[in-house]
């Protein structure tokens, strides 16, 4: 077909209705409440609409003082996801949650979160971290790693010697450690364009990534790793051999390994590949892992590879496709992976080009008018919503054709926007917000005056600093986010205001530190409602600072992290961006429509969490069992417990623990089912078959969080074989 008629055809389509497509499979997230105090009487309480909340559900937010009895502090149920508790004096501690109301009818309550008595003003609550000699903390990634329904975090240590390895570190959202990964001899050499195999957060270049690939409620970690690596567990990885790499997946609870997937060596005699790392559903339903390498032919051009995993609760990590750079495509210090034309699957998305799903090349930025080079940042998202589709921004580094930044069709790549300056310019800092209400849409700058997304006309000649949006107070336009300042911009004196600053003890701020580039180690919407979170540290490196807003607004939209596009790009790193959801967030906006998700139960699998003896073991000889295996109780006993189960928010009203079992004896077997030391009988009826699996289910009492035991015991003799443990 005729490259101008392909162009057209792919332009008409991007205006047609989003067609529909099958539903992703995403977190189960809980309510994320979190609790500041205002001042000596009162307290701002905030926490999460989900994705898949109905307009009609309402919440009533309940406080438990000094431990006491909880009571309800609304008089009416509350159709936004923000209270100001006036009457919470600061001598007194105070434990919070809410319970979505449906029909009338209040449901299960949320994880509590627990505001300690004569608590700071701030605008922040502290973790606390081990202290970590010559080490300060780097990237900060997110994930829920316990299957509680809230972030947990990972976070690298960057040494300051350089004789001493980076290490990476879990952390439950309390403070509770989880394992340490060092990452060994192939981290010593932290060079920011060709750093060693096994260096992560160097220069743009991550290495790491997390997010829950099997579905089963817990979140896995993704690393490049090389030789030398010790996890988690105390295995050290070996026999790669010099230079070469994997990238492994781990699990998040453990820190052990659970896969590991050698990168193709189509580059190797140029050194190892450094990487980014980040998730993108290509097939629409479920998650693989984006790799993109890139290391350096002798002092001069660069290799580039793009790889795709998929995981399976098999413990199979496979290649998906490979994709080999050839030709004048411009990569930059990043990418994006993003649904750019709307029809459920995402695309690998770098400055100067896309891959469609299954790898292939979609198309070049501006299809060369003009001819688009190497720049540090772009962006996608819905800027224009008065345009059908999706747009992207990119800025340009150098471009011989004098060519500053340009405003171009996310599905297509067509321009739709070049701005040209008077020379040739490194355009070191780009963004898209909606910071001035009087045009439509968002403006995009760099440092020529920022613009209206519709015409390109410049606004005003006077910007704030294009480094990244945040959206922080009540309204719906973006603040700006540099170097730890919150700022407003006010179109009407073409200045801006501090309203939040990292650096700062003030009650507007936090004594903490901000991280390269004057970017945060990471910043998303991860708790509370809809707004979005700074992670910070203290300057000894010994607490995690989240930084929130306490800002009241009458604004109800989903949490964020449910939106796929905006929950893909808080998995990406690089140059760090503002993410964006898939529909337009701003002044004028219309009521995004529900996200087409569904949300994965926690699925305990046997082999994976749990602790077996007694006689009990892990085995897999039975066919039609999930993941790697499960728990055999042989005819003399045994036992297997799972800890760490997730309770939600506990309380009075009973759970299901659903167990997927078989039982081929004929008979049905009995033992003992122990809940938090509180046991009763449990009986397993016949399946028929070793092979034919069923489930049973089980109400019982537990506690919120992920804090509750669960051992099944036989009674001396065989019982059921075991193959998980869900709380549907």
């Amino acid at each position: 077909m005729n490259p101008k008629k392909l162009l057209v055809c792919l332009a008409a389509l991007a205006l047609l209705p989003e067609a529909s497509h099958a539903q992703r499979r995403m977190e189960k997230l809980d309510r994320g409440v979190v609790a500041l105090r205002n001042n000596a009487t009162a307290t701002w309480v905030s926490w999460r609409v989900l994705g898949l909340d109905a307009a009609s559900t309402t919440y009533n937010l309940y406080r438990s003082t000094n431990g006491g009895a909880a009571v309800k502090v609304n008089a009416t149920p509350l159709t936004v996801s923000n209270y100001t508790d006036t009457s919470a004096p600061s001598a007194s501690a105070y434990t919070y949650y809410v319970r979505p109301v449906v029909g009338g009818v209040e449901q299960a309550p949320s994880i509590p979160y627990t505001l300690p008595a004569n608590g700071s003003f701030e605008m922040a609550y502290r973790i606390p971290i081990r202290g970590l000699p010559n080490h300060s903390v780097g990237f900060v990634w997110v994930g829920d790693l316990d299957g509680d329904g809230e972030y947990d975090f990972v976070l690298d240590r960057r040494p300051s010697l350089a004789t001493d390895t980076q290490k990476l570190e879990a952390y439950t959202r309390t403070g509770t450690p989880l394992w340490v990964i060092d990452l060994g001899p192939g981290s010593l050499d932290r060079d920011n364009i060709e750093p060693g195999p096994s260096v992560v957060d160097v220069g743009h270049w991550d290495g790491v990534t997390v997010y829950d690939l099997d579905g089963d409620g817990r979140a896995e970690v993704i690393l490049r790793s090389a030789d030398g690596v010790v996890f988690g567990n105390g295995t050290t990885l070996s026999g790669l051999g010099t230079n070469a790499q994997a990238i492994s997946v781990i699990n998040g609870l453990t820190g052990a390994e659970r896969a590991r997937a050698v990168i193709p060596k189509d580059y190797i005699a140029d050194g190892p590949m450094a990487a980014h790392l980040g998730i993108g559903y290509l097939n629409g339903t479920t998650p693989s892992i984006v790799a993109k390498l890139k290391n350096r032919v002798g002092s001069g051009g660069f290799n580039l590879m793009v790889l795709a995993y998929d995981f399976a609760a098999n413990n199979s990590l496979t290649q998906k496709w490979k994709w080999l750079r050839t030709g004048a495509l411009a990569d930059f210090h990043q990418f994006r992976i993003f649904d750019v034309d709307r029809n459920g699957t995402d695309e690998v998305c770098d400055g100067g080009y896309v891959l469609n799903g299954d790898g292939t090349l979609r198309y070049k930025v501006g299809l060369d008018n003009p001819n688009v080079v190497h720049g540090d940042r772009f962006h996608i998202g819905d800027l224009n919503p008065s345009r059908p589709g999706l747009e992207g921004f990119a800025i340009q580094q150098d471009n011989p054709n004098k060519l500053l930044y340009l405003v171009y069709d996310a599905a297509t790549g067509a321009t739709i926007r070049p701005h040209y300056g008077e020379n040739v310019e490194d355009t070191a800092r780009g963004v898209v917000a909606d910071i001035d209400p009087s045009t439509p849409g968002m403006e995009y700058w760099s440092f020529h005056g920022y613009h209206r997304i519709d015409t390109g006309a410049v606004v005003n000649s006077t910007t704030p600093y294009p480094n990244f949006r945040i959206w922080w107070d009540g309204d719906v336009l973006s603040e700006t986010l540099n170097d730890g300042k919150v700022e407003k911009w006010d179109a009407v004196s073409s200045g801006t205001s501090r309203l939040f600053t990292v650096g700062s003890s003030t009650s507007s701020g936090v004594a903490g530190r901000t991280g390269d580039r004057g970017a945060p180690f990471f910043y998303g919407d991860i708790i509370g409602d809809w707004r979005e979170e700074i992670i910070s540290t203290n300057a000894d490196g010994t607490q995690l600072i989240i930084c929130h807003t306490k800002s009241p607004t009458s604004t109800r939209l989903y949490t964020l992290a449910h939106n796929p596009a905006y929950r893909m790009a808080m998995t990406v790193k690089g140059y760090m961006q503002s993410h964006q959801p898939d529909y337009f967030l701003g002044n004028g906006m219309s009521t995004p429509p529900t996200p087409n998700i569904s949300y994965v139960p926690l699925v305990l699998q046997a082999e994976l969490n749990t602790t077996v003896g007694g006689g009990a073991s892990i085995t897999n000889d039975r066919a039609g069992y999930t993941g790697s295996g499960f728990a055999d109780f042989n005819t003399t006993g045994g036992y297997v417990e799972w800890t760490r189960v997730n309770g939600a928010g506990g309380g009075a009203t009973p759970l299901t623990l659903r167990f997927r079992f078989a039982n081929g004896s004929g008979t049905n077997r009995t033992g003992q089912l122990t809940v938090n030391g509180v046991s009763q009988s449990i009986t397993f009826p016949s399946t028929g078959g070793w092979t034919n699996w069923s489930t049973l289910d089980v109400n019982v009492g537990l506690n919120a969080g992920a804090t509750n035991t669960v051992r099944l015991q036989s009674n001396g003799q065989g019982l059921a074989n075991i193959d998980s443990l869900s709380v549907p």
